[in-house]
């Protein structure tokens, strides 16, 4: 059985928008981290080893960065990632610097699990892992919604089964 054509049109699907929920507080748990590393900092570093400008610049950055990962990272990463399921595999697209573009024929699924993080649990999301034998590994479909995640898995695995049955 031959390689499917790869697609050339992106993935049809989008996450759950429950995604960008979950990116924002995942964010507002790193800016506090990054609020109690600064206080640390500023507290326990004396203003001799540390002046007063590259205190307000660790502040500034800390700012930034919180403000960046809570208000604008979300929003981006949800209008870049996209997945599909066709009747030959299962692709995604990732990344928003770097974009990965990632085909897996239903043929050479081996399993396919479904996780949910803590998380991703408290937003009804899940994420379905297909592991393949390739030197790629596991093919992540990132915060798809808990039912859907669920029938996606259960179709795979049911289509690779039926692919590998037709090769005996």
């Amino acid at each position: 059985m031959s390689t499917p054509a790869a697609p050339v049109r992106d993935p049809a699907w989008s996450l759950s928008r429950s995604a960008i929920g979950l990116w924002v507080a995942e964010g507002v748990i790193g800016a506090l981290v990054w609020v109690a590393v600064v206080t640390a900092v500023l507290t326990l570093v004396p203003e001799s080893a540390l002046p007063s400008p590259l205190r307000w610049a660790l502040v500034a950055f800390a700012v930034l960065e919180a403000g960046v990962t809570i208000s604008i990272r979300p929003w981006v990463r949800y209008r870049v990632h996209r997945w599909e399921v066709t009747g030959e595999a299962v692709y995604t697209l990732t990344g928003w610097l770097t974009r990965t573009w990632t085909l897996v024929p239903i043929s050479r699924i081996q399993t396919v699990d479904v996780t949910r993080g803590v998380l991703q649990q408290l937003f009804g999301l899940a994420t379905v892992a297909v592991l393949t034998a390739s030197s790629q590994g596991t093919v992540r479909v990132l915060h798809l919604e808990a039912d859907v995640a669920q029938r996606v898995a259960d179709d795979l695995a049911r289509r690779a089964e039926l692919v590998r049955d037709e090769a005996t």
